[in-house]
């Protein structure tokens, strides 16, 4: 059954969504009257939106200015991996004895589709497989609470846009995250339980490559 929307709820993901495509980027002001147009609803709504998302630290509430978009710096980056590494790793874990032959062969696919998307410099569709890959195991968790959490944390963290540094090729650096991909199937294909966790956590989500999520 889909989960019911307030109308805060549904304002929430619509400019979060517009940070995490970059749409909206650090410093940009969000301006109340638009998004009021845009979705054609009262001002209060938005409001209370605009003020969870301060309060979840993705815009500053400046005097004179309003709500700006807030930029992420590369320690906040290394921290959010932290967490999002324990809590997939752990449901991860908890998905291991319970996935079936089409679960495992959709994340086959999914690594294929990836890697075409990297080879033809598709970023949306590569950040797309990415997410229904990590869900297909994450569905089979058993736990619906410990979903919603990293599906939030991600929500709020992940951006649909790399950034790299200078010299840096992000073709590279996304196909060594794809070949990451293929050992967690192979753990879970195993069934390597604690292997899987300890892998997610401390190598798929390392901190070394949180600056690419940084805006």
């Amino acid at each position: 059954m889909e989960q019911f929307q307030t109308l805060k709820d549904h304002v929430y993901d619509y400019i979060s969504e517009k940070i995490n495509s970059g749409v909206l980027k650090a410093g940009d002001r969000i301006n109340e009257s638009i998004v009021c147009n845009d979705l054609n609803i009262s001002r209060t709504p938005v409001r209370e939106a605009l003020i969870q998302l301060s309060a979840e630290d993705l815009l500053d509430n400046l005097p004179r200015r309003g709500f700006v978009v807030k930029a992420l710096d590369t320690d906040a980056a290394a921290e959010t991996y932290d967490i999002i590494g324990v809590l997939d790793g752990y449901a991860a874990r908890l998905a291991c004895d319970k996935l079936d032959d089409k679960a495992i062969a959709d994340m086959e696919l999914y690594v294929k589709y990836m890697d075409m998307a990297i080879d033809s410099g598709n970023y949306d569709m590569y950040y797309k497989c990415q997410e229904e890959y990590h869900m297909k195991y994450m569905e089979k968790c058993g736990n619906k609470r410990l979903v919603d959490i990293i599906v939030n944390l991600k929500k709020k963290f992940l951006h649909k846009q790399y950034i790299v540094p200078a010299g840096s090729d992000i073709k590279e650096i996304l196909h060594t995250t794809n070949k990451e991909h293929e050992e967690i199937i192979r753990l879970l294909k195993a069934g390597d339980a604690a292997g899987a966790e300890a892998y997610l956590r401390d190598v798929h989500w390392n901190q070394d490559i949180a600056f690419m999520e940084t805006v």
